[in-house]
């Protein structure tokens, strides 16, 4: 869908320089996501890996982040096995709810309510970050922070619209369960991509 050099806005890696590789196409459908665009994958064409790498290869970062849509809709062996022989450290952002492919550095899991994870994402994630939304999303943070495993980061990151409701609520839970931290998208308060 897009591509772009940035720095990381939220979760465990923020601020960290990284080029972005937006995946077209999402079956997951959150009523909150902030890239509905991203949803149809027929609106972006596919572009050949090869050439991607070369524009990643331009900036003096060497993170790669894919996210999306929803990237494991598609299999990821390739891109990553190219990103690894140019020397990246790669990053996916995922909800987990397609097999996994491809070899990462980093895995950020995103689970959603209306496309659970698949079991065998648990294991591999570095990272948990649930967006909370409203009241039921603490239950469902804790239902996925049960099956990660033990050194797995845990992050509550509130919803973009409706962060003013939810942040104060967030603030107390993290307090009354520091396992969890707060991720903000630092990325939308610079006003950077």
């Amino acid at each position: 869908m897009e591509e772009f050099y940035s720095l990381q806005g939220e979760g465990y890696n923020t601020g960290e320089a990284a080029y972005f590789l937006r995946v077209g196409g999402c079956d997951v459908g959150c009523h909150f996501c902030d890239v509905k665009e991203s949803w149809d994958a027929d609106l972006f064409p596919p572009k050949p890996v090869d050439e991607v790498i070369e524009r990643a290869s331009e900036f003096a970062g060497r993170s790669v982040i894919v996210t999306g849509g929803e990237p494991l809709m598609y299999n990821l062996d390739y891109l990553c096995a190219k990103l690894k022989e140019n020397g990246f450290k790669i990053f996916l952002e995922t909800s987990g709810s397609h097999p996994v492919s491809g070899v990462w550095d980093w895995i950020c899991l995103s689970p959603k309510k209306n496309a659970a994870p698949l079991h065998e994402i648990y294991a591999k994630a570095h990272e948990l970050k649930v967006i909370i939304y409203n009241h039921s999303d603490f239950d469902w943070a804790e239902e996925n922070a049960r099956v990660v495993s033990a050194d797995c980061k845990l992050y509550l990151q509130p919803e973009w619209s409706n962060r003013g409701e939810m942040m104060p609520l967030i603030v107390e839970y993290v307090k009354n369960n520091p396992k969890w931290k707060i991720s903000l998208q630092t990325h939308k308060y610079m006003r950077i991509p």
